[in-house]
């Protein structure tokens, strides 16, 4: 048997990096320093989850759902339905991991093995909502094993008018029950709805093959902490945990371990009041960041939920950019919107944009888009978020681009006369 490839040269882990290095350190790791190199193709989609290891579900769709926005802001201009037919064919598979996610396929046996330990929240809940709801949940698994795929639309409500996840009816609570316990995969998804299968007949289309996995409890979250380093590219031990939410926290003390035996390199980072962590794989990006090679070009909208801004605490240290999501906030507490979208610009996060899609008029409406504090609207800056939005309005099907407001205003004047020349705007 031929023997694998050496891996690459270790850096030295005493250079420290400044925290612009440590920043596109963690966008090339993600995916999202530089423009991608080519038109994208159907099999780019599987490796971009694959890169991030998970990509989450969000059904939120005032602009693109957050899924095909986050794939957009890595792939550029792709066709959405790569990723349902991924899913169909078994290349990824859904499961909760951050939280409701798409996967790898190849990595759906260690999540399988999780949700047998009882590792996530939803699992625990699924477990008190078979309890009390035994027998119907029973006969709803029977009359799939008997008749076949469902979805929750197959089941009438009483209550019509109703909407909200808060609100679903009993039978949606049931089938997403089951989903959590494994006892029911989604083999498809239509008009992004679930259709919802016995486990036992998704698995056996499932591309690789499904096997399950040996690993016990400590292998397993041994494996997730090195997949989040490497998915983060560089991260302090406290970010670790949330990546996959792990419990308890993942500390110093569990990653000592993985650094003495090479995968994890412990990297200072000026500014940082804890050490750095970086996979081994990443030794060539560290190695670049170092010497100042790796160079930050690409300016993108990024969903709500994307990986990069998920984690509040990770995006204020790695990026001084302080999010919340507002959907879930009452209206009259937001302060910038519903679904306000980052704007990442060559390394940093410069901005945030309350934007909606009006796919019928072909207008993509851009309610506000505000800059950070102190962020100076240089030429440079004003071409690259105009062409960014442009970009994700055709992307969308809007290419009509509807500015209302900006802070600071003078922004939208400039933002407007780039369209202008480019017809993008009206």
């Amino acid at each position: 048997m031929k023997p694998p490839p050496p891996l690459p040269a270790i850096p030295s882990a005493s250079v420290p990096l400044n925290p612009a290095q440590a920043r596109r350190l963690h966008l090339a790791a993600q995916g999202l320093l530089r423009p991608p190199a080519r038109r994208a193709r159907p099999a780019d989609v599987v490796a971009a989850i694959e890169r991030m290891r998970l990509l989450q579900i969000d059904s939120i769709h005032v602009v693109a759902r957050s899924p095909y926005l986050v794939l957009h802001s890595r792939l550029g201009d792709y066709d959405s339905s790569w990723l349902d037919r991924a899913l169909a064919q078994g290349r990824i598979a859904e499961c909760w991991a951050h939280e409701a996610c798409f996967v790898p396929a190849a990595d759906l046996p260690l999540h399988r093995a999780w949700r047998e330990r009882g590792a996530h929240w939803a699992h625990r809940h699924a477990e008190r909502m078979h309890r009390d709801h035994r027998a119907q949940m029973d006969d709803l698994l029977e009359r799939i094993r008997t008749s076949g795929p469902v979805r929750a639309a197959d089941f009438p409500r009483a209550d019509r008018g109703a909407s909200g996840w808060w609100e679903w009816k009993p039978e949606k609570r049931w089938l997403e029950a089951w989903f959590a316990l494994g006892e029911l995969m989604v083999p498809r998804r239509e008009r992004f709805q679930r259709v919802y299968d016995l486990a036992e007949r998704v698995l056996a289309g499932l591309d690789p093959r499904f096997v399950p996995s040996e690993l016990d409890k400590e292998g397993l979250r041994r494996r997730f902490v090195l997949d989040s380093v490497r998915a983060l590219g560089i991260t302090q031990a406290r970010w670790i945990a949330d990546y996959y939410r792990l419990k308890p926290a993942v500390g110093e003390a569990e990653l000592a371990p993985l650094v003495a035996t090479g995968e994890l390199l412990v990297v200072p980072v000026r500014g940082w009041d804890r050490p750095g962590y970086v996979h081994r794989e990443h030794a060539p990006l560290l190695a670049m960041a170092q010497s100042g090679r790796l160079r930050a070009t690409y300016t993108t909208v990024l969903s709500p939920f994307d990986p990069l801004v998920w984690d509040r605490a990770r995006a204020q240290a790695m990026f001084d950019f302080e999010y919340a999501i507002e959907c879930y906030t009452p209206a009259h507490r937001r302060r910038y919107g519903y679904f306000v979208l980052p704007l990442l610009s060559r390394g940093s996060l410069v901005g945030r944009l309350d934007a909606k899609a009006h796919r019928d008029e072909g207008v993509f409406e851009v309610k506000a888009l505000f800059l950070e504090p102190g962020q100076a609207i240089a030429p440079r800056l004003v071409a690259d978020l105009a062409e960014a939005i442009a970009r994700a309005a055709s992307w969308h099907g809007t290419p009509t681009v509807h500015l209302e407001r900006t802070e600071p205003a003078a922004l939208a004047r400039a933002l407007r006369s780039h369209w202008k020349v480019s017809g993008a705007s009206r």
